[in-house]
């Protein structure tokens, strides 16, 4: 079986990418292992077509448009171009690819197009509190009528996209995003007793603020501690950066301890296993997720998570047996959920060791990488 994946997130070096990405590359790489054909289609960090082989998977980099107001059609054609080329020289099954994929996207016969729900327009915008833009819109709800099927990564992402869009009748299935046990898996490294990491971008939908207003709180009980930001940076459409209105709105009420809040920037899919493993607790309030990778990655290395109550976070965590999930908009509750691990340390190896086995089970590659194939195959 051929299978295109359509993403722009696709791990290059010496360039960010997010959860997206990392999952595309996970599962790619599995489905190789399994004897399936992939290729990657996505639109350049830089001003260059590129073709590369890499680990089994062939990743088509196209150059992307910069003509104001009309780059939306060229980059379109030059995917559907690609595409048609690519299904001429070995016939694709499979086209996979998430929300808005499919809105211009013409159809090649023979082939069976997937949503992978990630989290759309619509979903977060209800989420953030916020209008839903009319051509981002349009866009979804026609990618929506043109796919085939629809994967959903968690329950409440197939259930609470069904309250602004239309399935169309049919078929949906919810498969979790398979974590990778081996890349993520326990280190015997020494850590800080009060260690507390966040890694994500660097954004108020994932929290980072009531994280940041929550850390006087823990100082207070804990001196030590330190609060360690990994990610990238997110931008308004002004051009402003996020992390400069945290230090320039947030930082300064911590008075000396804002020292103690340290910004590392984007961190590679090699390395986040290191920065989990340095960890005492890991803690990721997110405002909402489709199903989140950070969590469950941490657990895989049987770390103790705080993660965000809200969405899927049950699906993820059993709360105090897995894990502990707070209120990521209020920054008391964030805070006793970070104290209470510090000051329970037998408690949060359980939780860390329990999280693991958990993990296993829920996301245990193999298995989601399987039910992915089937899926497939009932497509076709």
């Amino acid at each position: 079986m051929h299978i295109c994946f359509l993403t722009n997130e696709y791990p290059k070096a010496g360039f960010p990418h997010g959860g997206v990405g990392s999952f595309v590359k996970t599962i790619a790489e599995a489905l190789v292992k399994n004897g399936e054909q992939v290729t990657i289609v996505g639109l350049n960090y830089s001003a260059l077509n590129e073709i590369e082989e890499q680990n089994g998977i062939t990743i088509v980099r196209l150059k992307r448009s910069k003509i104001k107001g009309f780059a939306w059609i060229y980059n379109f054609r030059a995917i559907a171009k690609t595409l048609s080329n690519l299904h001429q020289k070995n016939p694709i099954h499979i086209v996979e690819g998430s929300e808005l994929s499919f809105a211009f996207l013409p159809k090649i016969n023979g082939i069976k197009y997937i949503i992978r729900l990630h989290g759309g327009h619509h979903f977060f915008a209800e989420a953030e509190k916020r209008n839903v833009n009319w051509w981002k819109g349009f866009q979804e709800k026609r990618s929506f009528k043109n796919a085939d099927a629809f994967i959903a990564v968690s329950n409440y992402v197939k259930s609470h996209t069904a309250k602004y869009l239309s399935y169309h009748n049919r078929p949906v299935e919810i498969i979790y995003y398979p974590i990778n046990d081996e890349h993520f898996k326990p280190q015997n490294i020494g850590t800080d007793d009060t260690n507390i990491t966040f890694a994500g971008t660097i954004c108020e939908k994932k929290g980072v603020r009531q994280l940041i207003q929550a850390f006087p709180l823990v100082k207070e009980k804990f001196p030590t501690a330190i609060l360690h930001l990994y990610g990238r940076d997110w931008f308004f459409s002004n051009g402003s950066s996020y992390i400069n209105l945290l230090q320039k709105n947030e930082l300064p009420k911590l008075s000396d301890w804002s020292n103690d809040i340290i910004f590392h920037g984007v961190v590679s899919y090699q390395e986040i296993p290191l920065t989990y493993a340095k960890a005492t607790v890991c803690v990721f309030p997110s405002h909402m997720e489709t199903l989140g990778l950070v969590a469950p990655e941490a657990m895989a290395m049987e770390k103790a998570v705080v993660f965000t109550k809200l969405g899927p976070g049950p699906e993820v965590i059993t709360d105090g047996e897995t894990g502990l999930l707070c209120n990521p908009h209020n920054p008391i509750d964030i805070a006793n959920k970070i104290i209470y691990i510090l000051q329970n340390p037998h408690k949060s190896y359980e939780m860390g060791k329990k999280a693991r086995v958990s993990v296993l089970k829920q996301f245990e590659i193999t298995t989601l990488v399987s039910r992915n194939i089937s899926f497939y195959n009932r497509l076709l």
